[in-house]
């Protein structure tokens, strides 16, 4: 999978838990958005589900478990170059997630992962479209109270 300069936009995945008011945050190993800080997240593998892609993205970069409720949330992420063209190009999901655990610990692709008071974060070097989540939630633009579930479907066919 051709992650720069795409060919076609590319499914990213991120897990949103909040808990008490706080959302959990990692700071970005690598690009896009190296440094910043971010929900955990990334690429849906061709064989896993959107909800099974949040759970182990989530565990990959924080340690913690958690159980999938729902889609909440569906932007469009275009990156471009300094000559015009598209570098990034994303369907980002965000799935909102249950947690048991609120000690986060940094894994495979995070450099810091934490809790931080969602209206704190705002004050954090956030990529763009986690700026732009938060005020989503902020404005209750997002149903967090009612996610959007979702269905597999993996059909058999005969002769396949």
């Amino acid at each position: 999978m051709k992650h720069t300069y795409p060919d076609s936009p590319l499914v990213g995945v991120g897990a949103l838990v909040i808990k008490d008011g706080r959302i959990l945050l990692v700071r970005r190993k690598y690009p896009p958005g190296r440094g910043k800080w971010s929900i955990p997240g990334g690429h849906v593998e061709v064989s896993e589900s959107v909800t099974e892609a949040a759970r182990r993205e989530l565990l990959e970069e924080t340690g913690i478990d958690a159980e999938p409720v729902g889609v909440v949330n569906v932007d469009d992420a275009i990156i471009y170059d300094d000559e015009g063209r598209v570098k990034y190009r994303y369907v980002l999901i965000t799935v909102l997630m249950r947690a048991a655990s609120d000690e986060p610990r940094a894994g495979s692709d995070a450099l810091e992962a934490r809790f931080y008071d969602i209206r704190e974060a705002l004050s954090l070097d956030l990529t763009d479209s986690i700026r732009g989540l938060i005020h989503k939630i902020l404005e209750d633009r997002i149903p967090l109270e009612k996610p959007c579930p979702v269905n597999k479907y993996s059909p058999k066919y005969p002769g396949e």
